[in-house]
C-alpha cells in the first residue's frame, strides 16, 4: 500500500540533495517526477503517460541517475517521457511503496509547467537536448481533465498528489515563479586568507557546490541572477551564468559591509524580485540572510512564514531556500518553500 512520503508544500520541504544521493548504498529506490498541468479553455488539465511494460497510466517519473539531484531527475524524466521540457513549480506529496521485486520505492513530485522558449530560454540553455520519446518506455501521453485523469490512473495512490495539485489551483497557488536565496559556497577560512575580504575565494568544495547549483536552478527556470559582487558569491553563481548565457546583476549593497550600513537596500532588492514575473536567484552572505528572511516572512502565507529558518546560520554554505511566489490581488505571496541542502563532502 502506498503512503505519502512528504507533505503538500505548505511549509518548508526538506529536499535531501543538491549532489549525489548515494542511492547505491540504500535499499530505497529514489525517483522523481512531476504533475504537468495546463489551463485549456479555462479547465485544469494534467499530462498522463502510459507505460507498455507495466500497462499502466501514471505520472511521468523515473529513477535518479548516479550523482543526479531530485530536481534535475524530475525535469529530465518528464522531458524524456513526454518529449517536452518543463519547469518545476510547488512541491507535491510524494509516494512510497513496494515494487514487484519487493524493494521500497520513493517518488518525489512537483507541479510542472511546459517550458517556453521565450520565457525560459536561459534555463533551457543549461539543460541537455530533449531526446525523442522511446516507444518501449512510453507509448502514449495524453492531456486529461482532472476527473478523467483520476479515473485513468492505474494506482489509486497516484491521486494523492493530484488532489493537492487541484487544491493549490483552486486556492490560486499553482501558477508560481521562484525566488531562490542562495548562500555562497564554502569559502577559504578568514584565518587562512591574507588578502582583501571581498576577494576571499571558494574552496574546491565550494566550487563543487557551485557546479551542483546549475541543474537545480535550471529545473526551476531561473532567468534573473542577482549576486553580491564579492568574489565568493560571484564564483558561486558563475557556473550557472556561463551555462545559460545570462548576465548577472552584481550588487555592492548585497555584501556584508554594505548590508550593515543599509539593510533597507537589501530589503528593497528582495521585494523587487518578489514582484518580478521572472524566476530569480539571489546569492549573498550569511549576515545578510536575516534581512532577506524577514522580507520573505512578511510576504508569506502563515504556515510558510512560521517555518522559515530562524537560527543562525539560517543557511549553510551552498544551501538554498526556494520560495514559490504566487501573484495575488494584495501583491506577491510566498505560498511554499523548500530548503535544499548542498552535496556532502
Amino acid at each position: 500500500m502506498a503512503v505519502p512520503s512528504s507533505g503538500p508544500g505548505n511549509g518548508i520541504t526538506l529536499v535531501p540533495a543538491l549532489g549525489p544521493t548515494h542511492v547505491e548504498h540504500t535499499p530505497v529506490v529514489e525517483s522523481a517526477g512531476a504533475l504537468v498541468w495546463r489551463l485549456h479553455g479555462g479547465e485544469l488539465q494534467v499530462r498522463l503517460v502510459h507505460r507498455p511494460r507495466y500497462d499502466d497510466w501514471s505520472w511521468p517519473k523515473g529513477k535518479l541517475e548516479p550523482g543526479e539531484t531530485f530536481q534535475a531527475a524530475a525535469a529530465r524524466e518528464v522531458a524524456e517521457e513526454t518529449g517536452k521540457p518543463i519547469v518545476l513549480g510547488v512541491p507535491l506529496p510524494g509516494l512510497q511503496y513496494l515494487t514487484s521485486e519487493g524493494r521500497v520505492k520513493r517518488v518525489h513530485y512537483w507541479a510542472g509547467r511546459r517550458a517556453s522558449r521565450s520565457r525560459d530560454a536561459g534555463a533551457l540553455a543549461a539543460r541537455p537536448p530533449v531526446p525523442p520519446v522511446s516507444p518501449q518506455e512510453i507509448d502514449q501521453a495524453e492531456w486529461l481533465a482532472v476527473p478523467d485523469a483520476a479515473r485513468r490512473l492505474t494506482r489509486a495512490a497516484d491521486r494523492t498528489p493530484l488532489d493537492v495539485l487541484v487544491r493549490e489551483h483552486e486556492e490560486g497557488r499553482l501558477a508560481t515563479q521562484v525566488l531562490i536565496i542562495a548562500r555562497h559556497g564554502k569559502a577559504v577560512a578568514r584565518t587562512a586568507w591574507h588578502g582583501a575580504e571581498q576577494e576571499r575565494p571558494l574552496t574546491p568544495a565550494g566550487y563543487a557546490q557551485a557546479m551542483a547549483l546549475v541543474p537545480v536552478l535550471a529545473a526551476y527556470g531561473v532567468e534573473t541572477v542577482v549576486t553580491s559582487r564579492w568574489d565568493r558569491c560571484a564564483q558561486t553563481i558563475a557556473p550557472y551564468t556561463r551555462a545559460t548565457g545570462l548576465e548577472p546583476v552584481c550588487s555592492d549593497h548585497l555584501s556584508e559591509a554594505q548590508h550593515e550600513r543599509s539593510p533597507a537596500r537589501v530589503a528593497r532588492t528582495v521585494l523587487e524580485l518578489l514582484e518580478s514575473d521572472r524566476s530569480s536567484v539571489l546569492c549573498t552572505h550569511r549576515p545578510v540572510l536575516p534581512t532577506i528572511l524577514d522580507v520573505l516572512g512578511q510576504h508569506s502565507r502563515r504556515p510558510v512564514a512560521s517555518a522559515l529558518p530562524t537560527q543562525d546560520p539560517y543557511l549553510d554554505p551552498g544551501e538554498m531556500l526556494v520560495a514559490h511566489v504566487a501573484r495575488t490581488a494584495k501583491g506577491p505571496r510566498v505560498v511554499a518553500a523548500e530548503k535544499v541542502a548542498p552535496p556532502l563532502h
